[in-house]
């Protein structure tokens, strides 16, 4: 729980904030690094407004954009995205819009007003040239209005608690993102998973008829004493005879992927180290095959894994 203490005309004022929840919370779901949210509320002198946007990054990667009045609100509104958000490239905006429940009631600081007019006309005496402050600029002076004379302090406190609120929205829309990619790399770990289950049975056969392509090969050298052809032969059969390692890793791989969606929580890193693991697997049998029908399965399946790799990027 955050609790702002702000000083405003005299008073202390405790503005306390709600509960903020770190990311890892939600250890049963899987966040997308992408999403949006926005939220408002009519402060009384104005309706303030947090905008959140994300998109992925490798690390947690804060932006800013504050108008000055609210800029000392910044440590503030960076402690509260962390303590939510793992990875992702995140853009703040804030913003104070003039207007709400007490657009009515704006007056025009007097003393204020007489204090500018007193150091204008000092300013003449000095520099007759100089141009004079015109009504606009009067008017947006800082503190001539009732929408500009909260203390910083309190617009401060309220953009704290404000951004629970965006973050709240921001989570629950990365995890809906997170949902559908989740689901969308499921379906690409069981078409995989069936390609293993196809190959499995198949390769008895296809290393049977390579033994029988090299049993040939073997005796025409024989035939003719070439050794260096016999040792070649050889030295390629044992190269490529043997797959079974390389789907037994890629069934692993595939079990730790769905392990990892099942677990939920920062799993973008793991998945994305998975990704490489079966692409090095898909890509070793492909060099492997020992027949057109293994190759062309060992290509779906580095089609699959560079779908899945696509999506995975997006995973906080």
């Amino acid at each position: 729980m955050i609790v702002y203490f702000a000083n405003f005309q005299g008073l202390t004022v405790r503005c306390k904030a709600q509960s903020i929840a770190p990311a890892t919370d939600y250890p049963d779901m899987i966040h997308s690094m992408t999403g949006y949210a926005v939220a408002a509320q009519d402060i009384g002198v104005g309706v303030l407004q947090i905008e959140l946007r994300s998109i992925n990054s490798r690390y947690l990667d804060l932006g800013f954009r504050i108008p000055e009045e609210l800029r000392a609100a910044e440590p503030i509104l960076r402690e509260a995205i962390s303590a939510q958000l793992g990875r992702g490239k995140i853009e703040c905006r804030v913003a104070l819009v003039a207007g709400g429940e007490s657009a009515r009631e704006l007056s025009v600081n007097a003393a204020l007003l007489d204090r500018l007019a007193e150091l204008e006309a000092r300013v003449a005496e000095r520099f007759p040239r100089a141009a004079a402050l015109s009504r606009y600029e009067l008017l947006r002076w800082p503190g001539m209005l009732g929408e500009q004379a909260l203390a910083n302090e309190v617009l401060q406190a309220e953009a704290g608690r404000l951004v629970v609120t965006a973050l709240a929205d921001l989570r629950a829309s990365r995890a809906r993102e997170g949902e559908r990619l989740a689901a969308m790399i499921s379906e690409r770990v069981a078409a995989l998973r069936a390609l293993v289950a196809r190959v499995t049975p198949m390769v008895p056969a296809i290393v049977a008829e390579y033994q029988e392509k090299l049993a040939q090969r073997l005796r025409d050298a024989v035939a003719s004493f070439d050794e260096e052809r016999i040792r070649q032969e050889v030295a390629l059969f044992a190269a490529r005879v043997d797959v079974a390692e390389e789907l037994s890793r890629l069934a692993t791989h595939l079990i730790e992927v769905e392990r990892a969606l099942k677990k939920g929580g920062l799993a973008g890193k793991r998945l994305d180290f998975l990704m490489q693991e079966l692409n090095r697997e898909a890509n070793t049998l492909a060099s492997k095959a020992m027949a057109a029908e293994l190759s062309g399965i060992a290509i779906e399946m580095k089609l699959l894994i560079e779908q899945m790799r696509e999506q995975v990027q997006n995973i906080e």
